[in-house]
């Protein structure tokens, strides 16, 4: 890429961050390479603040004095503070969210996959949302797994090791099938 390059607003995911004791400063500086717009709840805001790194918008129903300047807050108004970044993402026009978690409860995020693009880094792994025909060139002897498991998967490529690990066999395309709307894979990262 050239020095030239310009990021236009919201051309890169929003990056939310829910907790980062899983996550290295190492994998962060990846995400922030491209300055997303940073969401951050209360805590972990105060923990960026300490790194030097700048917050756009603290999920908080409170307002916590001059932690950064220029920061906004999404206030939640009784929704969750996962619902309230997501309805803010949503109605600014966000396509995409890159998420750093601690905890995962995937059916927090079944909802919003309709609607953006969801990728959640938790414990070494990405998970995002799939749908039926999804295919993707990975390498042979790498490891696929389905978090979803309420739906029969038909898988391409993949041989089964557990109920829901799969491994790639060859360097290629790997396909997968399955009647639902969508379902959640994982990938170690």
């Amino acid at each position: 890429m050239s020095s030239h390059h310009i990021v236009r607003e919201k051309q890169e995911p929003a990056l939310l961050i829910a907790g980062l004791s899983t996550f290295t400063d190492e994998e962060l500086g990846q995400l922030l390479e491209w300055s997303p717009t940073v969401i951050a709840t209360l805590p972990v805001a105060e923990q960026l603040a300490v790194y030097g790194i700048k917050i756009d918008y603290i999920v908080s129903d409170g307002v916590s004095g001059d932690l950064q300047s220029d920061v906004q807050y999404i206030h939640t108004n009784g929704q969750s503070w996962l619902q309230a970044a997501f309805h803010f993402l949503v109605t600014k026009g966000y396509p995409a969210v890159n998420i750093v978690a601690d905890e995962l409860d995937l059916r927090v995020y079944e909802s919003y996959v309709a609607q953006i693009n969801v990728v959640i880094f938790y414990k070494h792994q990405k998970i995002y949302a799939i749908t039926s025909g999804f295919r993707k060139w990975k390498p042979a002897g790498e490891t696929v797994t389905l978090l979803t498991v309420d739906t029969p998967v038909n898988t391409e490529g993949l041989q089964q090791l557990s109920a829901q690990a799969y491994q790639t066999q060859a360097d290629g395309f790997i396909s997968l099938t399955f009647d639902a709307p969508s379902i959640f894979i994982a990938e170690v990262y």
